[in-house]
């Protein structure tokens, strides 16, 4: 989709700090961090949320799971723990309607988020 920020960072028309690709999905630095390690996870394929993306049912949910896995092992914040983060609509604060998880790490996490 031409008009999808995350779309045009996937056709590398958009700038970003890549920091992790398989065949499908692909993991960059978040932009506005929220943590030590923010980075967000996104299937290179197009999905508007994560309802979207469970309804795909095709395995790619899971592969965006097992990347943000290996982005936190990446990153050094897979042993002491770390928080993916799926915002899905707008009263959640979705504002980039192309699934992406948020990975965060790198500081103490607490509960509930805000």
């Amino acid at each position: 989709m031409s008009d999808c920020l995350f779309c045009r960072i996937v056709a590398k028309e958009q700038p970003a700090e890549i920091i992790y690709e398989t065949g499908r999905t692909l993991a960059f630095r978040d932009i506005n961090p929220q943590a030590p390690t923010h980075a967000l996870v996104i299937p290179k394929q197009h999905h508007a949320d994560a309802a979207a993306l469970a309804r795909a049912d095709d395995g790619l949910a899971d592969d965006v799971l097992k990347t943000a896995h290996a982005v936190a092992v990446q990153e050094g914040v897979a042993e002491d723990g770390y928080r993916v983060v799926f915002n899905t609509g707008p009263g959640a604060g979705q504002t980039v309607f192309h699934v992406h998880a948020h990975v965060l790490g790198g500081r103490p996490l607490t509960w509930p988020p805000g």
